[in-house]
């Protein structure tokens, strides 16, 4: 079910209406779980029992690990939780993947072994869903929270609807308590909320789906295209990319902000960054506060020895990469981001913050777009082939096809960043909300007027369901 499709419209505006109808906060919640199990089943019935299973031996285990005062018994609850949630991602979203890879170091070693491809379906999110829960029970084993005592507070905050297929993460000292009380709205918040699921609409429908088939046919074909439209189409997906998934983010949190529940921001205007640090830390940064506490801090974090450190950023962003897909060129754009990083560390450790004032700002800015869009390249394309001939066009200016984009699509990246950055400065969202009632109730209807008038023939999934 698609936050951008009509019958997604239906189902929260019943969701909506019975659960503020609802007068005790423990029905409110046994409604919501009802409603997000629902949402869940939409995408593949059958593995909502996967999620109620996950769930609820995580609740159990969390129980336990709590209770044990027994440091040893409480390790092996601990890892029995890691087991079963990297177990399941393991299978379905890595299986195949793992034995494609085996079979072609086998044939390196000059051993040729049929590839018997396993028929498994990824279940919509699993990525999120398991993260989620690992993030609870390694948060109990640290003593950082207590271990949730009910069950429907557990489950809730597992299989919350707004942000279980695509996030962003929750960490349960955040949102678990947000349950504990009956919540509340009011008229400010819910035009807030309207206006920002209007911007997510925007976003995604208007101009990610828009872009999308223009990024496609160069992808496809590479070698068909320009250097001109070649360079536009990276400029145009990292457009699409970021529309696509903080238009998802901004449904998200407008959704679960109508119910009275607050979200945790994902996105900071991150091609505004004027570093590779910068940027992840204001590009899906629920995952990137995940990787840093769960992977890089346990792997030891920064250490006295800068080797040390660039080796766990390194490692932390190769996992981090491989989390995103099943594929290599995903493992190699986590590698180039985890270098990214280290050549940040170093030059700033060795030159310290010499990028100050406007131009030494511009220069981190140039730099950092560019590096990004430049790896997009891996991240989108199917195979190494497509990426390499697309990396000699962006950074080395080789020339290739004879077929060209209309000059006037280089544009519109830049036009999306200007915008993004006025709107930002004038702070027109919180002024639009403001404004009295009838005004705002134009303005919207014009705006959604707007929107829906742009939208394409044809709508696509959200580009991070897959993973």
């Amino acid at each position: 079910m698609l936050f951008t499709s009509p019958f997604f419209v239906i189902f929260f505006a019943f969701i909506f209406s019975v659960y503020w109808l609802l007068p005790q906060n423990r029905q409110r919640k046994q409604f919501l779980l009802l409603a997000s199990l629902f949402f869940y089943g939409c995408w593949d019935y059958r593995f909502t029992a996967m999620l109620l299973g996950i769930s609820y031996a995580d609740y159990w285990l969390g129980r336990l690990i709590e209770d044990t005062a027994d440091s040893p018994r409480r390790r092996r609850y601990m890892w029995c939780s890691l087991a079963m949630n990297l177990g399941v991602l393991a299978f379905f979203k890595y299986c195949n993947f793992f034995i494609s890879s085996a079979i072609d170091l086998a044939a390196l070693a000059g051993v040729h072994l049929s590839q018997p491809m396993l028929q498994i379906i990824l279940p919509v999110g699993v990525s999120f869903i398991t993260f989620q829960s690992l993030s609870y029970i390694i948060d109990v084993y640290r003593g950082e929270v207590k271990a949730v005592r009910d069950p429907l507070d557990y489950l809730l905050s597992a299989s919350f609807f707004p942000q279980l297929v695509a996030g962003p993460i929750m960490r349960p000292a955040y949102f678990l308590p947000q349950l504990a009380d009956k919540r509340h709205l009011d008229a400010g918040q819910i035009r807030a909320m309207l206006l920002l699921f209007l911007l997510g609409f925007f976003k995604k429908t208007c101009l990610a789906d828009n872009i999308a088939p223009y990024v496609d046919m160069v992808f496809a074909h590479p070698s068909a295209y320009s250097l001109q439209a070649s360079t536009t189409a990276v400029w145009l997906y990292a457009m699409q990319i970021y529309c696509d998934f903080s238009g998802y983010t901004d449904m998200a949190i407008a959704v679960a902000g109508l119910l009275g529940f607050k979200l945790v921001t994902n996105f900071n205007r991150p091609y505004l960054s004027t570093s590779i640090q910068d940027f992840w830390r204001r590009w899906h940064m629920s995952l990137s506060f995940w990787i840093r506490d769960y992977i890089y801090i346990s792997l030891g974090g920064r250490s006295t020895q800068r080797w040390v450190t660039y080796k766990n950023l390194m490692l932390t962003m190769l996992a981090g990469g491989l989390w995103h897909g099943a594929a290599w060129t995903f493992v190699v754009w986590g590698g180039l981001h985890g270098a990214g990083l280290v050549v940040n560390r170093d030059f700033k450790h060795r030159f310290g913050d010499v990028l100050k004032g406007r131009v030494g700002q511009a220069l981190g800015w140039f730099l950092t777009i560019n590096f990004v869009c430049l790896v997009w390249i891996f991240f989108r394309a199917t195979d190494f082939h497509t990426a390499w001939l697309l990396v000699q066009r962006y950074l080395f200016l080789h020339d290739g096809g004879a077929q060209t984009y209309p000059l006037a699509l280089m544009l519109v990246p830049v036009a999306a960043l200007l915008v993004e950055w006025g709107g930002h400065r004038l702070h027109l969202m919180q002024k639009i909300a403001q404004l009295s009632p009838y005004l705002y109730a134009v303005l919207y209807g014009v705006l959604w007027a707007v929107a829906l008038a742009l939208l394409p023939l044809n709508s696509a999934p959200f580009i991070y369901f897959q993973f």
